[in-house]
């Protein structure tokens, strides 16, 4: 009798193919040669590589995984374009995904057979693309802005003053620096914004006191964890190699760090992170609530207010533009000559 088949291949060259899928994801290698990483590893390596975010390498780990499951635990490599389009498709179809969320998935697939695999995909036009609602951002008016914020207390008061006065992503917030804040000309550098651009804006004089305040506690923390041996903070891998010391000093310390330590994912190293951002958002979702506001407010409305309030106040949309940080606009002026929302009460 001949070989048994299943699925159209004899039984050797299932074996075969087994074993080539078992070299790929890493479980066998060539004599001699070290054992390869399996493949959700490569990709995590591709992505810290491009020095891409932690939540991006989570969130892209898990599509790789996903669209492997949805295959029947078939390797990427014996997949394509085909099989991508079946995948989004029925993202949209059948899970009623939103077109971010598609979108997101699209991109780790993308990355996957371009920087992980090599196989570039090339054709997806039969994909079932999700539909992106046009909605109109949500707006506070003035006296909504601060029956907001009157009620929070402590660092999200201060947070949520930043984020109304400067028109700030609230991770861009969280992540800002001390060394970021300049005080003698009043503007802020937010780096590595998102599509990793840095910008310049104001900083509203209503919170400049409260802030220097601020400061002085947050370094009095910074120096307790320096006493008892720690007091490092995460930077990028270029600059913690560069300036070995850095990840000590005090400049390089976040403005908003979290009440208590934690471990390093990537690292494993016990240290100091950023505030939370869930933290602020439970206090503006109570603060809300409290304010009797039936709006969809969030952390982000107050980037819309400060927005709206300064075309209200006169400021040309270009200007205003070049302080949210849009990437059509060049960023020369930052936040000089341009008067805070926050400073209008």
């Amino acid at each position: 009798m001949g070989n048994p088949t299943i699925r159209g291949f004899t039984l050797p060259m299932q074996v075969a193919l087994r074993r080539d899928r078992l070299r790929l994801a890493g479980s066998l290698s060539s004599p001699g040669a070290p054992p390869k990483p399996k493949l959700l590893d490569q990709v995590r390596h591709a992505i810290r590589a491009r020095h891409y975010s932690l939540r991006t390498e989570e969130a892209y780990a898990v599509w790789v995984k996903r669209f492997i499951l949805f295959h029947g635990k078939r390797h990427p490599m014996e997949m394509g374009e085909q099989e991508v389009n079946q995948f989004l498709t029925d993202l949209v179809v059948t899970k009623k995904v939103s077109a971010s969320t598609q979108n997101q998935a699209l991109s780790a697939l993308l990355f996957l057979y371009q920087h992980v695999l090599n196989k570039p995909l090339r054709r997806l036009e039969e994909l079932v693309r999700a539909k992106k609602p046009k909605r109109l951002p949500t707006v506070m008016t003035k006296p909504e802005v601060k029956a907001v914020l009157s009620p929070l207390e402590g660092t999200p008061k201060l947070v949520g003053w930043l984020l109304y006065g400067t028109g700030m992503r609230l991770l861009e917030c969280l992540r800002l620096r001390v060394k970021d804040i300049d005080f003698a000309l009043n503007q802020m550098v937010i780096r590595d914004g998102k599509g990793q651009k840095d910008r310049v804006t104001m900083l509203p004089m209503t919170i400049k006191e409260k802030l220097r305040e601020h400061l002085k506690e947050i370094q009095q923390l910074h120096e307790k964890d320096v006493a008892t041996g720690f007091g490092s903070v995460f930077l990028p891998d270029a600059l913690a190699r560069k300036y070995p010391n850095a990840e000590r000093e005090w400049g390089w310390q976040y403005v908003f760090p979290a009440s208590t330590r934690s471990r390093d994912p990537r690292s494993s190293v016990i240290r100091r992170h950023h505030l939370h951002e869930s933290v602020v958002q439970r206090a503006v979702k109570e603060a809300v609530r409290r304010a009797g506001l039936t709006k969809p407010v969030s952390c982000h409305t107050f980037r819309h207010s400060f927005a709206t309030h300064l075309l209200e106040d006169g400021y040309d949309i270009r200007t205003i533009q070049e302080l949210l940080g849009h990437k059509d606009v060049l960023n020369q002026a930052g936040g000089r000559g341009v008067r805070s929302p926050a400073d209008t009460f």
